[in-house]
């Protein structure tokens, strides 16, 4: 068995190729299952995300692999000077819109082609468009 890694510390945001970087896949496409890099555990692993005591789902699949780059996280203590919003102390979350359904936990290289600044419970949440 190979050596366990953090997709959150150990695997570089950058590929070497000018304007590509490493995305973790955390949702396949066309599915339901609420994924994510459990940054407070140890190691980091893609774990299916619990509210209430209850592990949560998307209301149906959703249309598009759904990740995050390595390395980044969203400053909960930096103030966006047009958001007025902080960061949610995540990494930073990447909505990959190939046509391919793409494997949990794959380390994907990705061209952003835009981004979209959510608020999500008064935290600022960036969503980077990638493909």
């Amino acid at each position: 068995a190979g050596a366990v890694i953090s997709p959150w510390h150990d695997v570089s945001l950058f590929t070497g190729e000018e304007g590509v970087y490493n995305c973790i896949i955390e949702i396949p496409k066309n599915t339901k299952p609420k994924m994510e890099v459990a940054i407070k555990e140890p190691g980091n692993p893609i774990a299916q995300d619990i509210k209430k005591g209850k592990l949560r789902d998307y209301h149906g699949p959703i249309f598009w692999n759904y990740g995050m780059l390595p390395q980044t996280w969203e400053d909960p203590n930096v103030v966006h000077p047009e958001t007025k919003c902080a960061g949610d102390n995540d990494p930073v979350d990447v909505v990959e819109i190939g046509s391919a359904s793409l494997a949990t936990g794959s380390v994907e290289p990705v061209k952003v082609l835009g981004v979209l600044a959510m608020i999500d419970d008064g935290e600022l949440d960036w969503k980077l468009i990638a493909i």
